[in-house]
């Protein structure tokens, strides 16, 4: 896989939202049967590698027990399920698909994750 680690670096996920790297399966049905690679693409449900993920929900951190205060304007988060390394099964119609350094990625939100594999001994 092509990406390197330092590169990961200047992306920062927004949100809810998980950053995925295609598993890489076989072209090859269980029949022996080769499947061009678009075929594989338009499937409703894809799996792959959660490379970075979002801060999480935002919600309202609003105190105003003291009101003369300036706000702080700290923004709290409730964390998502995903984490780095994790294999997730999502929704392929809700991912959208970037390109970088010829290597394709998926912007994930985190509800359309059905399902995630998480093995503690993964590194990216």
């Amino acid at each position: 896989m092509g990406l390197a680690l330092k590169s990961l670096d200047k992306f920062i996920v927004v949100g809810d939202r998980v950053l995925v790297r295609l598993h890489e399966e076989s072209n090859k049905t269980s029949s022996g049967l080769y499947l061009p690679a678009g075929v594989k693409e338009k499937e409703k449900v894809q799996s792959g590698y959660v490379i970075k993920v979002g801060p999480g929900y935002a919600t309202s951190a609003q105190e105003d027990d003291e009101p003369w205060k300036e706000p702080a304007e700290k923004i709290k988060y409730i964390p998502l399920q995903a984490k780095e390394g994790d294999l997730a099964i999502f929704l392929r119609k809700e991912a959208i698909e970037i390109e970088f350094d010829r290597e394709k990625l998926l912007i994930v939100p985190h509800s359309a994750i059905l399902l995630l594999i998480r093995e503690d001994d993964y590194n990216i």
